[in-house]
């Protein structure tokens, strides 16, 4: 049977007895339907597994006992950053739910002409915990135990302006290199996806000029939510974990 894998916010290392309250208590005892004594992982972000049973029961409060820690181990050899253009409600949802289960290791939200959603500061800020919420379920379901961080959304020329990776690919679908065929040698990239309708020629172009890399993904066009899932089972394929 496959054991129940929860994420919490609270330190773990060094920890007997947690209590898991509100939502992760409801969760565990009315959806998954556990009882005393039956087997759950816990994981913080830390890159460890905390293994243990549930020592207790309280209506919706779970006291778990932690009974053995390791590290998850399952993390890819190559980094990858997602620079994700924003799409609408789902579209997004899949795209960073699929990228956290291929093993990307950061995410950034970026805002482009084509772009057709618009933040303010409180939407902003609403759709980032539900963007990180995402992925932290995907790491549950995909064991994974290091959480990747969706970062603040940012436009182009201020992502540029902080791009720490030496390597950046960007998916364009008259690009002249495959990115099956692309050398790919850095232990750590970028890879930035266009929105519904794909990058400005203009945004190509502004990328280019600072060192993206051009390349496609073949002869058909994919979707926004499709694309960045796509790019990252080819790179991990290549030179990951796959």
């Amino acid at each position: 049977m496959r054991q129940s894998r929860i994420h919490t916010p609270q330190t773990l290392i060094g920890v007997k007895n947690v209590e898991l309250a509100g939502s992760v208590g409801h969760y565990l005892t009315r959806v998954l339907r556990l009882s005393k004594g039956d087997a759950v992982t816990l994981f913080n972000g830390d890159g460890n597994d905390y293994s243990g049973e549930i020592a207790d029961i309280k209506s919706k409060r779970v006291l778990v006992r932690i009974t053995r820690s390791e590290p998850a181990g399952n993390e890819s050899p190559l980094k990858i950053n997602l620079v994700q253009a924003i799409c609408r409600g789902e579209r997004m949802d899949n795209a960073l739910q699929k990228a956290t289960e291929l093993g990307v290791s950061g995410i950034q939200p970026l805002m482009c002409h084509r772009v057709g959603v618009r933040l303010d500061q409180t939407r902003q800020l609403k759709r980032m915990k539900h963007w990180q919420a995402v992925v932290i379920s995907a790491c549950e379901q995909s064991g994974r135990a290091t959480v990747p961080e969706v970062k603040e959304p940012l436009s182009i020329g201020d992502w540029l302006s902080r791009a720490c990776e030496l390597t950046s690919l960007v998916l364009h679908p008259v690009a002249k290199n495959s990115l099956s065929a692309l050398p790919v040698t850095a232990d750590s990239l970028s890879i930035l996806i266009g929105p519904e309708g794909g990058f400005t020629e203009e945004e190509i172009e502004q990328l280019c000029s600072h060192g993206a890399v051009a390349a496609s993904l073949g002869p058909r066009i994919l979707r926004t939510e499709t694309a960045g899932p796509a790019a990252i089972a080819v790179l991990q394929a290549r030179k990951g974990d796959l």
